[in-house]
């Protein structure tokens, strides 16, 4: 009998786990996503035809931040990032011929032209904006139902500086300027495959102007009278305690 290997089952953005939250112990097939050699561990897309065995079931990845370990969260991260890629690329994107997946990389190759096709992230800019000693920018995202408010955040664009996404995402967004933008952390973040990029940022001029496709509101909070905010696990949570309550990141 072959040993058994932990599985990251997925379903898009969803992961079979049972109702400790654990993951299943499954045989290895010629076809799961291999994390490095010796490690028993793989990664596989739940089959459109395959059923839910009793006693698991699917749930967001986004449920499992605040009750995994970092290690947990981040290997789960890594597993549905390159389940996504490997589903994206099954065709080469010079020629569209088939691809195969190469036996010992994390390589999409094209047996017809050579071409491989490497897994990508997605840089994206979050910050942190705070006025004078006990102020802090929080926003609302247009598409958000609830009523939490998070930071600014956007994609990095082509042949522009980590710092020049932080100044043109505010003030797109906002209206703001900023100075004294500073790096703080990063973290990955699969929905569907960034790379969160965290900065902090002081206020500098002009008045609040929404851009109202993305932002329902903004405004400059006091510390001690904040509205709901992003949940615990996130950079977000850690990027707002790390200004208001000095924690580290």
């Amino acid at each position: 009998m072959s040993e058994l290997s932990l599985a990251y089952i997925f379903h898009n953005q969803q992961l079979l786990v049972n109702e400790k939250l654990e993951l299943p112990k499954v045989e290895t097939l010629a076809s799961d996503l291999q994390f490095g050699s010796g490690d028993n561990v793989i990664a596989r897309d739940l089959g459109a035809d395959e059923t839910i065995p009793e006693g698991w079931h699917l749930v967001s990845i986004r449920q499992l931040i605040s009750s995994w370990s970092t290690e947990e969260f981040m290997r789960a991260s890594r597993a549905v990032q390159l389940l996504e890629w490997r589903r994206n690329h099954k065709f080469c994107s010079h020629c569209g011929h088939e691809t195969e997946i190469h036996p010992t990389e994390y390589a999409m190759v094209c047996p017809a032209c050579q071409y491989r096709q490497y897994p990508r992230v997605q840089p994206c800019v979050i910050t942190v904006i705070t006025r004078g000693d006990n102020e802090i920018l929080l926003a609302k995202n247009a598409n958000n139902k609830s009523n939490m408010y998070g930071l600014i955040a956007g994609f990095v664009e082509v042949a522009e500086t980590l710092e020049e996404a932080v100044q043109r995402e505010t003030l797109e967004e906002v209206g703001l300027k900023l100075k004294n933008i500073r790096y703080l952390a990063s973290q990955p973040w699969p929905f569907p495959s960034n790379l969160m990029l965290a900065f902090h940022a002081e206020y500098e001029s002009g008045d609040i102007k929404l851009q109202e496709e993305e932002i329902s509101d903004a405004q400059f909070f006091k510390f001690d009278q904040l509205p709901e905010i992003p949940f615990k696990g996130s950079i977000a949570h850690a990027m707002i305690m790390h200004v208001i309550q000095k924690q580290p990141i």
